[in-house]
């Protein structure tokens, strides 16, 4: 090992869909977390790996700020809040295209006592990149302090530059993980975000945002997993729509699902979806410990 070795926990935040998954996928160079065009895709605080022999790197991407109107909602933004106290170093993600009071806002609920890094994101959809260099200059005055730099995690422009910005920052210490840890989560929990990753592609207005999956078997067999998988909604409409006409979406939900699964598990996979009507889940504390949003 070097005679200096780095570790510390580097933490994600930001608005909905600034696109701190993505950002935190190219980072680790694996499709570890799920992302969609959606908003409030990301439920969970979800940890990533990142090991290389002179240091340690835990990322954290965490749920969008947003101001909670469930339950569900209350407990995402305390997974934001756990992270602002356990972090070594900030990453803010914020659209590079939209207006730096939305994130002055954000700021200033924040309370960073950490060193900060702020990546203006999808710096691809400036037309002219002629622009790019007055806005980091305007967030760099705003921001004194800060590392800032525009990047596009969707096309990997600069992603190479963030790992060197954080390596300016990052205590000294030993590993906190194995060198073959990606995550602290289990198997499960990807399986579940596999299969809700699919919901948010496949369906629109309210379905995504009003289900939850949970994973009720997983057996390993000796050719395939067999993975048997409950889909929680709020209503029997939703229910419906989830099926489709003679079932046909719930058939294609679980085609791409499963190819994603045996990607993910570089194994066969039986996938067996079903659903079921827990009405005001997402207000329901019970449901909610149920469904793993303690």
């Amino acid at each position: 090992m070097p005679d200096k070795h780095q570790s510390g926990f580097v933490n994600i935040f930001g608005q909905p869909n600034a696109g701190k998954s993505t950002l935190l996928n190219a980072l680790l160079g694996e499709n570890l977390v799920i992302t969609s065009p959606k908003v409030q895709t990301t439920r969970h605080r979800i940890m990533g790996i990142l090991t290389e022999a002179a240091y340690q790197i835990v990322f954290s991407d965490t749920p969008g700020i947003i101001d909670p109107q469930y339950k569900l909602h209350q407990k995402m933004m305390q997974h934001v809040k756990s992270a602002l106290e356990d972090a070594d170093i900030a990453i803010l993600v914020h659209d590079i295209t939209t207006p730096i009071e939305e994130l002055q806002g954000i700021v200033n609920g924040m309370k960073l006592k950490v060193p900060c890094l702020l990546l203006l994101n999808k710096a691809d959809l400036v037309k002219d990149k002629k622009e790019i260099e007055p806005i980091i200059k305007k967030y760099n005055d705003a921001f004194p302090g800060w590392d800032v730099m525009a990047v596009s995690a969707q096309k990997k422009t600069n992603i190479d530059k963030i790992v060197p910005a954080i390596l300016r920052s990052l205590p000294e210490a030993p590993p906190y993980y194995p060198d073959d840890s990606m995550s602290d989560r289990p198997v499960r929990f990807f399986v579940s975000e596999l299969i809700r990753e699919q919901i948010y592609h496949l369906y629109h207005e309210e379905i995504p945002y009003h289900a939850a999956v949970i994973v009720q078997s997983f057996e390993e067999k000796e050719k395939l997993d067999v993975i048997k998988a409950e889909i929680i909604v709020t209503r029997e409409t939703q229910k419906g729509i989830l099926l489709g006409k003679g079932g046909s979406m719930i058939k294609q939900l679980g085609i791409n699902a499963r190819k994603n699964i045996e990607e993910f598990l570089q194994r066969k996979v039986h996938l067996e979806l079903f659903i079921k009507v827990r009405p005001k889940w997402r207000d329901n504390d019970n449901y909610l410990r149920e469904y793993g949003y303690n």
